[in-house]
């Protein structure tokens, strides 16, 4: 295993088959840095445009279409103390008959992120919020490869090559599994949030900067068809479509296919244990796919006596 410090000069707004920006080995330790959704540095310099610039790709030794990529997210660390938010909620997340009626006006609000403290807090605008810390959070909002038969699919959204999926579960100490559709998986990362609720509702994390050491790994002639992950305690399968029961239809099927391949289950045995014990989260709900997350708890595979 080799360490690698890869300082990004091009950034992409398109998850796509472009030149590689890095050649690991699988095993490969990255070390890196991400600007934020509107291409800002950690010194608050703007070295690209919106939205969502990724640093990348990263070309894989050896992978090739038909593999599994695996990321491990080792750290993610925010490298300035400002980041931003929008004020309001997206309308597709309320009813279409409500009109807030707000009594201040704001573009984007400010918050002090301080990594020491583990604390985000809003500095402006000026309301019961203000001065209040939150639990800093840190996560990725998109990772992703290449997607299939050349496309170049924009960083505002996702699909079966991961992307825009603002999962908060995407943070430091998960894996990532992605299916690999071209030469080298060409991998990419960027719209690091210090904190971010469920569904990513005004369609902003706390957007800022970061830090990243991550592994990049691969299984050979392991074919997957949507984004998987598991952290200490879940088991997660990651759906990314329009509407919102396609993206459930995705993610349950998916782990389905996880549970019999990975863990010896009879097709029957996974639906009557995901009747049972499966669990949701919602992913992206602000952007033209959503994301869907099907979860099923590790303590329950052991407790069966399973293992991968």
């Amino acid at each position: 295993m080799a360490r690698h410090e890869f300082t990004p000069t091009v950034f992409y707004n398109t998850f796509g088959s472009h030149p590689p920006a890095f050649h690991v080995d699988p095993g490969d330790e990255i070390m890196t840095t991400t600007v934020d959704a509107r291409g800002r540095d950690q010194h608050n310099d703007e070295l690209a445009g919106r939205p969502n610039p990724q640093t990348g790709p990263f070309f894989v030794s050896g992978a090739e279409a038909g593999d599994t990529l695996v990321l491990h997210l080792d750290s993610i660390r925010p490298n300035r103390s400002l980041g931003w938010t929008t004020g309001c909620l997206a309308p597709n997340v309320l009813d279409f008959d409500y009109e807030p009626e707000f009594d201040d006006e704001v573009d984007l609000a400010e918050w002090k992120v301080d990594p020491t403290a583990g604390t985000v807090t809003l500095t402006t605008p000026e309301n019961r919020l203000t001065g209040k810390s939150f639990e800093l959070r840190p996560m990725m909002g998109t990772v992703g490869v290449a997607p299939d038969i050349g496309e170049a699919i924009s960083t505002s959204t996702s699909g079966p090559h991961g992307g825009n999926m603002d999962y908060n579960r995407i943070k430091e100490g998960v894996t990532v599994y992605f299916p690999v559709f071209t030469e080298g998986a060409l991998f990419f990362l960027g719209d690091g949030h210090a904190l971010q609720g469920d569904g990513e509702m005004d369609g902003t994390g706390v957007e800022i900067s970061m830090d990243v050491r991550f592994r990049l790994d691969l299984i050979k002639g392991h074919s997957i068809q949507w984004p998987r992950a598991e952290d200490e305690e879940y088991l997660m399968v990651c759906g990314n479509v329009r509407p919102l029961d396609q993206a459930v239809q995705h993610a349950t099927t998916e782990m389905v296919r996880w549970l019999e391949s990975d863990y010896g289950l009879t097709a029957r045995e996974a639906h009557m244990l995901l009747g049972r014990v499966s669990e949701y989260d919602i992913g992206n709900m602000y952007d033209p796919a959503y994301t869907m997350v099907c979860k099923v708890p590790k303590a329950v595979l052991i407790s069966l006596g399973l293992s991968s």
